[in-house]
């Protein structure tokens, strides 16, 4: 369950972005969207669901990318770049693309995010001089690291030092010889430190306890799955005897595709023999046997969309993961996403404290029956720094003349201002300039 995402000076965002999922104070109503689980003695709540507002060019995007960019860090363990990917996320795989560009002198580039899993409070943050944006050749270092499990400190780094915390609360996820040679590993930990890689992934994994480190990256690949650029999204089935010419049709899939308004008899994977990738295909039946084919050249964008993406939704449901989508809604009809949103809102349904994020221009869900104040997030960008801010709709409060109460037109009052994170635009200046300049020709 995720509680907070934390990160500075990552492109539009030169200063600190705290993304909340953490109940607001003094906001009542809509209790199922309100996500409960017990540590110790402490009770954690979180919020199920997150709508994320903005104009374009604004930043929504960057929160995500964020997101995306700090979970590639943690997996391969190291700040070094690496091939870029198939992901449209170039800064995740290039890390000179990450500082602001408006900075003059290198800062330092900060992530950290605060989620429950195994029982567990993990508490993780790292800070990096990655250099000034576009500067390729920095030395770059790794200039503080911090891990906390249930509010206890386990370690703290910074370039050159190491500072090893109390190891008590969590000890039967250590060693078993490190209870004996506590001291003898501290030290060797510290004079292993690198410059370009995490502790978390190297030192703490080897020397201290793999089994913290893999829940951690376990939680980042598994359940923190986020979608940036969700138009370019395409899951991938692969089998075990791919050699095998065979259709594998998923019931669950094609149950909710004819809900959706699928007009094949079928969708399924289909394997030709050479490939270890299925395609993916729409299946038609007649006159004893199948014809298939790929279901680009049969099914609308906003049906394949919604074939890569209900998969996805079926797996956070079942494990309790966090799912964040930039552009949720492209292509798919509000009431197949609004009877999403209301699952992950179900007690029934959402079991496991799973959890929705995603950025949209539908003001659809600009609805106070659907999301509590604290739900609806904005992203607005200042037109003199080009800089990116983000703030709740809960942070308005409730008292005075810019106060949001429980009922009110959420909609309404965003396209008058109230809230910010909208723009005015009037393209007839530069059309009028193009048709009088092009008279004629």
């Amino acid at each position: 369950m995720l509680l907070e995402f934390r990160m500075k000076n990552y492109k539009s965002f030169k200063d600190e972005c705290v993304f909340s999922m953490r109940v607001a104070p003094k906001q009542k109503g809509l209790d199922y969207s309100i996500l409960t689980e017990k540590i110790g003695r402490n009770d954690h709540k979180a919020l199920s669901s997150a709508v994320i507002y903005g104009p374009n060019a604004s930043g929504k995007t960057n929160i995500i990318g964020a997101m995306e960019t700090f979970k590639e860090i943690v997996l391969r363990g190291n700040i070094r770049n690496t091939e870029v990917k198939n992901s449209p996320n170039a800064a995740s795989s290039v890390l000179e693309l990450i500082p602001n560009n408006t900075l003059d002198t290198a800062e330092p580039v900060d992530f950290s995010v605060i989620f429950t899993d195994h029982d567990l409070l993990f508490d993780y943050s790292i800070s990096l001089d990655l250099g000034r944006f576009l500067e390729r050749d920095h030395k770059r270092k790794v200039l503080k690291e911090t891990l906390r499990v249930n509010d206890v400190t386990l370690f703290s780094r910074n370039d050159t030092t190491l500072q090893v915390g109390d190891m008590r609360g969590v000890q039967s996820y250590l060693f078993p010889a490190y209870a004996q040679n506590a001291k003898n590993v501290a030290v060797l930990a510290e004079s292993s430190l690198n410059n370009e890689e995490l502790f978390l992934a190297n030192g703490f994994k080897t020397m201290f306890s793999s089994k913290l480190a893999l829940m951690i990256a376990q939680w980042m690949d598994k359940n923190f799955v986020v979608i940036y650029r969700s138009d370019s999204m395409q899951l991938v089935h692969k089998f075990s005897e791919p050699k095998k010419q065979s259709v594998f049709i998923e019931k669950t899939l094609n149950d909710a595709a004819t809900l959706f308004g699928v007009n094949s008899n079928a969708l399924g994977y289909v394997l030709d023999g050479e490939h270890e990738e299925a395609q993916l295909c729409s299946i038609f039946k007649g006159d004893g046997k199948a014809s298939a084919v790929p279901v680009e050249l049969f099914e609308s964008f906003g049906t394949i969309r919604f074939i890569n993406l209900f998969p996805l939704i079926l797996q956070t449901l079942r494990k309790g993961g966090v799912l964040v989508v930039d552009e949720f809604d492209a292509s798919i009809h509000p009431m197949a996403l609004m009877n999403i949103i209301t699952v992950f809102h179900n007690d029934e349904l959402n079991t496991n404290n799973a959890q929705l994020i995603f950025n949209t221009h539908n003001p659809i869900f600009l609805n106070s029956n659907l999301f509590r104040r604290d739900e609806i997030k904005f992203v607005d960008r200042d037109d003199e720094t080009h800089c990116s801010i983000h703030y709740s709709l809960s942070d308005f409060g409730t008292a005075g003349a810019k106060g949001v109460r429980k009922g009110e037109d959420y909609m309404k009052n965003y396209f008058v201002d109230r809230y910010g994170a909208i723009k005015s635009i009037d393209f007839a200046s530069v059309i009028k300039n193009y048709l009088e300049k092009n008279e004629g020709r």
